[in-house]
């Protein structure tokens, strides 16, 4: 399923905008790719001051760099929009522009991801895979 880190560098998020970047996320990756809404989990990650470099500089811009990794099996167009989608909202929500926004999405065969004790379903084999839950851990999930 897909996992995103965001890492915030020179900008201090408030949780409302944390909220709203995840919620961003989930929902792109739902529209974009079909896949269930559960499956988008989202991590913040705050650098210090002097923690993070661009070409071996201390970097004193603001910027929100997002790395999610992804099944294997999407068309590069189907992860450019998805790209697309979230950079769009993260600009809006923290203020910075597009220059400081980077997202990187790396595929993963769904044959090397385990998540709630279970291989990842291909692509598009989601609903048949949920059927497999038990319908206690099911609940504890959102929509």
């Amino acid at each position: 399923m897909p996992t995103y880190t965001v890492t915030v560098a020179n900008l201090s998020l408030s949780q409302q905008q944390k909220s709203q970047i995840a919620e961003a996320i989930t929902t792109a990756h739902h529209t974009q790719t079909g896949a269930p809404r559960f499956f988008a989990q989202v991590s913040f990650f705050l650098t210090n001051d002097g923690e993070h470099f661009v070409g071996g500089t201390v970097n004193k811009a603001p910027q929100v760099y997002v790395h999610g990794l992804v099944r294997e099996g999407r068309t590069a167009e189907v992860k450019q929009a998805l790209m697309s989608q979230m950079l769009e909202e993260i600009v809006q929500i923290t203020g910075i522009t597009v220059e400081d926004a980077w997202i990187y999405l790396q595929d993963i065969p769904a044959t090397q991801m385990i998540e709630f004790g279970r291989f990842l379903p291909a692509p598009g084999d989601e609903a048949e895979w949920e059927r497999g839950m038990t319908p206690e851990k099911r609940a504890t999930l959102p929509d």
